[in-house]
C-alpha cells in the first residue's frame, strides 16, 4: 500500500515539476542553430512595414498582447475561418486588430530561408521588439520558442481587458493570466504610442456613469481638445492618440499624462486616479524613463510565456491564417 502511493506520488511530483516548468522550454537562443537570422529577416520586413505605416508597432504588439490573454502566446489569433474554426478576429475586443498582412509578410520571408521552423506566435514577439526598440523604446531577450496552435478560442476573448472597465476588472484579467499590479502598469505603458478610436473613450466626455457630466479625472482643457476629435453623437471611428505629447516616440510621457489626468482611456486615467498599488508604480515610472524601460521588458517577458504551447504542442504553421 505504502509502495503504491509512493508510486502515485512521484508520478504526480513529476508531472508538476514538468507542467510547473513548461516555461523553461522558451529560450533566447531557441533558433540560434536552425535559424540563425530570424531577427535580421523579421528586422528587415517591419523596419519596410514601419516606413509605410508609423503605427505599425503599436498594431503588432496589440496583437501580441491579445493572443496571449486568450489561450496563452500560441498565435490562435491570426487564424481566420475555417472548418472547426470561428476566428478570435470577429470577436468584438478584436475587430479593430491590424497589422496582419505583415506577419504574413515576414511569415514568408521566413519560410524561404528556414521552412517550418519559426512559429507564428513567436513572430510576434519578436516584432514587437524590434518595433518597440525602433519607436526609441528599450530592447530585451525575447524568448522563443513557442508553437502555433491548431484551434482558435473565439468565446475566451471575454478574458482580454476592456477600455469600459474599471481598475478592479482589469487588475483581476491580469492576475488570471500571472501577471501583476507592475505588468498591468508597465503594460499600459505601450500605449505610449498608437491611436485608439473615438468608440473606446467618448463615455468619458459626456455622460460618464450616466451622471450626465464628463469623467472627472479629465483635465478640462484635455476635455475640451478630445470633445472636438469626438464630438457627441459623431463617428465612433475617428482615431485620437493615446499619448497626445510624443504621439509615435516610445516614451514614458504616458506616465506624466496620466498624473495631468490626461489618460486618453478610462482603464489608463484609472491606474493614476483611483487609489490603490498601481499609482505609486505610475508615478515611479514617470520619474525615471529607464526604470520603466526595464519593467517594461520584463513585463513582455512575462506575458510571452503566459501559457505557451512548446515541444511536440502545436504545430509551425506555414501560413499563420490557417492551420496546415
Amino acid at each position: 500500500m505504502s509502495s503504491s502511493f509512493s508510486i502515485v506520488a512521484a508520478i504526480i511530483l513529476v508531472t508538476i515539476c514538468v507542467l510547473g516548468n513548461s516555461n523553461a522550454q522558451l529560450s533566447s537562443t531557441f533558433y540560434s542553430s536552425t535559424c540563425p537570422n530570424v531577427t535580421s529577416v523579421v528586422r528587415g520586413v517591419v523596419e519596410q512595414a514601419q516606413q509605410n505605416d508609423i503605427r505599425i508597432g503599436a498594431k503588432l504588439i496589440r496583437v501580441h498582447f491579445h493572443d496571449c490573454f486568450v489561450n496563452g502566446c500560441d498565435g490562435s489569433i491570426m487564424l481566420d475561418n475555417a472548418d472547426g474554426i470561428e476566428s478570435e478576429k470577429d470577436a468584438v475586443p478584436n475587430q479593430s486588430t491590424d497589422g496582419y498582412d505583415v506577419v504574413d509578410d515576414i511569415k514568408t520571408a521566413l519560410e524561404n530561408v528556414c521552412p517550418g521552423v519559426v512559429s507564428c506566435a513567436d513572430i510576434l514577439a519578436i516584432a514587437s521588439q524590434i518595433l518597440v526598440s525602433a519607436n526609441g523604446g528599450p530592447t530585451w531577450e525575447v524568448q522563443l520558442g513557442r508553437r502555433d496552435s491548431r484551434t482558435a478560442n473565439r468565446a475566451g476573448t471575454t478574458a482580454l481587458p476592456s477600455p469600459f472597465e474599471n481598475l478592479e476588472q482589469i487588475t483581476k484579467k491580469f492576475n488570471d493570466v500571472g501577471l501583476d499590479s507592475t505588468d498591468l502598469v508597465a503594460l499600459s505603458g505601450a500605449h505610449t504610442f498608437g491611436r485608439a478610436r473615438c468608440l473606446t473613450f467618448v463615455h468619458r466626455l459626456y455622460n460618464f456613469s450616466g451622471t450626465g457630466n464628463p469623467d472627472p479625472t479629465i483635465d478640462t482643457t484635455y476635455l475640451e481638445t478630445l470633445r472636438q476629435i469626438c464630438p457627441n453623437g459623431g463617428n465612433g471611428g475617428t482615431l485620437a492618440d493615446l499619448d497626445q505629447s510624443t504621439r509615435d516616440e516610445f516614451d514614458h510621457n504616458y506616465f506624466t499624462n496620466l498624473q495631468n489626468k490626461r489618460g486618453l482611456l478610462q482603464t489608463d486615467q484609472e491606474l493614476f486616479s483611483t487609489s490603490g498599488d498601481t499609482l505609486a508604480i505610475v508615478n515611479r515610472f514617470a520619474n525615471s524613463q529607464s526604470d520603466f524601460f526595464d519593467s517594461f521588458g520584463q513585463s513582455m517577458i512575462n506575458m510571452g510565456n503566459i501559457r505557451p504551447l512548446t515541444g511536440s504542442d502545436g504545430e509551425i504553421r506555414s501560413d499563420c491564417k490557417r492551420v496546415n
